[in-house]
């Protein structure tokens, strides 16, 4: 016969009060990220009436590259015969995004900083010997520049180093990276190892970064959290790592494409900078008037 106990009586372990209290020890979260950035429109304040048609020249431009731009192509617009009075009014009106890129190679360095509106990037060159540095505006979904430097001609010395005592997993997933930036094409769909979730020994994590080498090209991204870039010097095979808000590692992936799309803009993404611009187009206007009529 069937008791009725478990009919009349809830099972032991659930319901209220059967769980430890959120600050009881032993009961701990990972911080997740938090702090995300949103867009917020930069008006710039305009004193001087012919400095602002200037600026407002060089947005309009901008305005038609962003009104126009289509998938896969960048647009270039030179700023170097601008003067520094009237780029610092550029600046103010395009304010500054998520994602930031360093591309650092021998005799020279790039800095690159998206702008508030997504698939618009602010790039300096730096050259040795070279006093003042040279800016360019592009609009596309990431700077080509920073791809087309970010891997060495040549394998890193490392390629060829012995696989050390200890190693798990580390030559099969190296073997697979390999094999995965060999074959790569452009138009393929990214490949990723998650090292967060794939078992690995501390030797494996450490026999694939020194295998893999270190690349040219870093990139920041802070939408939510952080998340950071870093080409390797494998054929396009980059280190992927989210952190929190506290700076805690909560994901760790290596992805073979061109370029990770966490750090790219969306053509949606481009369709809303244009509206924002022009919204930016009508203060700047509407504020040279004034400055004018005063």
């Amino acid at each position: 016969m069937t008791s009725l106990y478990g009919l009349t009586h809830p099972p032991i372990g659930f319901g209220p009060g059967s769980q430890p209290e959120a600050d009881a020890e032993g009961l701990e979260y990972l911080p997740m990220p938090s702090g995300m950035r949103i867009y917020h429109p930069h008006l710039p304040e305009v004193t001087d009436p012919v400095r602002a048609a200037a600026a407002r020249g060089l947005l309009e431009r901008l305005h038609a590259a962003l009104a126009g731009w289509s998938e896969g192509e960048e647009i270039r617009i030179p700023v170097e015969r601008l003067d520094a009075p009237v780029l610092s009014l550029i600046d103010e009106a395009l304010g500054e995004g998520e994602v930031s890129v360093l591309v650092e190679r021998p005799g020279d360095r790039l800095e690159i900083q998206e702008a508030a509106l997504a698939g618009v990037w602010r790039v300096r060159s730096y050259e040795t010997g070279v006093a003042a540095p040279r800016e360019t505006v592009l609009v596309g979904a990431f700077p080509r520049v920073a791809l087309t430097r970010a891997f060495p001609a040549a394998p890193p010395a490392e390629a060829q180093a012995e696989a050390p005592a200890g190693l798990m997993n580390g030559l099969p997933i190296l073997t697979e990276l390999l094999d995965h930036s060999a074959r790569w094409q452009r138009g393929d769909a990214a490949h990723a190892v998650n090292f967060s979730l794939l078992p690995h020994s501390p030797e494996d994590l450490a026999f694939v970064e020194r295998r893999l080498g270190v690349g040219a090209t870093t990139i920041l991204s802070r939408g939510y959290g952080n998340c950071r870039v870093t080409a390797t010097a494998t054929p396009n095979v980059w280190w992927v790592r989210y952190y929190n808000s506290m700076d805690t590692l909560i994901l760790n992936t290596v992805e073979v494409t061109q370029v990770p799309a966490v750090v790219c803009a969306a053509a949606e993404d481009i369709a809303d900078s244009a509206e924002r611009l022009a919204e930016i187009l009508d203060a700047i206007g509407g504020a040279g008037a004034n400055g004018a009529s005063a």
